[in-house]
């Protein structure tokens, strides 16, 4: 078997879990490679300066024949870890060292009880669904910084280096929806519905379903409010300012665009694949993080 390991940071006291971990993947001839900022991460540690696993450094390195990506942080680890994933199939398993945890769901302390079980793909698989964006004059995936132009979570525009508001003109399958005066506008998945839509009075949407959600953010018209759409349908937007330019955020990766740029949003035509303990704990893990039931009376 040949896995991928991938983190933004790392604490010292999540190195007795990282060494029970390695020690399994020894014991039972489980291939490790390591993404190279986060093997140069572990290499400050003393416990990991003779560390001798292979790296790599881009998608084009994950191969299909990889059977799973440990991924060691929080929610924001994963989203970062998905510009290798892409359209591989690799499954996810989210270790949570961090702190909310909704997509990395694997507690630490839990992950290494049920190693066992991971590695021989016990628990269920749950895909899902992805954003893709198009522009109408800059091609933002073929600048030098080689923009990821998908998004997990969300697709969020909101206006840049000013006070004042910016228009969006909506249209859903080329039908006109409205023009939202507003700071910007979040575009959802199922998924993103627990993070930046949510804060702005968005639904949460189980992963299941076939959805996308647009949430204006601090609109000043007070009839507003968040609209959910089939994920089958085609957005596109056209965006107003007094200034030259807006921001563009997908996921973690920011970015700006020229107010003339129209946006063009779908369904990617992948998902990513999440593994986790069973197909019903995105109800217990809404519970948990959201303190649903804290009420003494539950």
């Amino acid at each position: 078997m040949k896995i991928a390991v991938y983190g933004q940071n790392f604490l010292e006291k999540n190195i007795p879990y990282l060494n029970q971990f390695i020690g399994y993947a020894y014991s039972n001839s489980i291939e490790i490679y390591i993404e190279k900022s986060f093997f140069d991460i572990l290499s400050s540690f003393e416990e990991f300066k003779n560390l001798d696993f292979p790296i790599f450094s881009n998608y084009k390195e994950l191969t299909k024949d990889f059977s799973l990506m440990f991924t060691f942080g929080g929610d924001g680890t994963i989203l970062s870890a998905i510009t290798l994933i892409r359209d591989s199939g690799i499954p996810i398993v989210g270790v949570n060292t961090g702190n909310l945890g909704f997509l990395a769901t694997f507690n630490k302390d839990v992950f290494i009880q049920k190693i066992d079980q991971i590695f021989n793909k016990k628990f269920h698989l749950m895909p899902r669904s992805l954003l893709y964006l198009k522009t109408s004059i800059t091609n933002i995936n073929t600048n030098h910084n080689k923009f990821f132009n998908f998004a997990l979570n969300e697709i969020v525009i909101l206006r840049k280096e000013t006070v004042s508001m910016i228009t969006i003109d909506a249209y859903i399958d080329n039908e006109f929806l409205t023009s939202y005066w507003a700071d910007g506008l979040i575009i959802s998945t199922p998924t993103g519905s627990t993070g930046y839509s949510l804060s702005c009075g968005g639904p949460i949407i189980s992963p299941d379903n076939h959805n996308f959600v647009i949430t204006p953010i601090s609109p000043h018209n007070l009839f507003s409010r968040p609209l959910i759409i089939s994920d089958n349908q085609k957005i596109h937007l056209k965006i107003h300012s007094r200034v030259k330019y807006y921001s563009l955020s997908m996921d973690t990766r920011l970015t700006s665009l020229n107010k003339e740029n129209e946006l063009y949003i779908q369904k990617a035509p992948f998902y990513i694949y999440l593994l986790q303990e069973g197909k019903n704990t995105y109800y217990k893990t809404l519970r948990e993080k959201l303190l649903w039931g804290i009420d003494q009376r539950n």
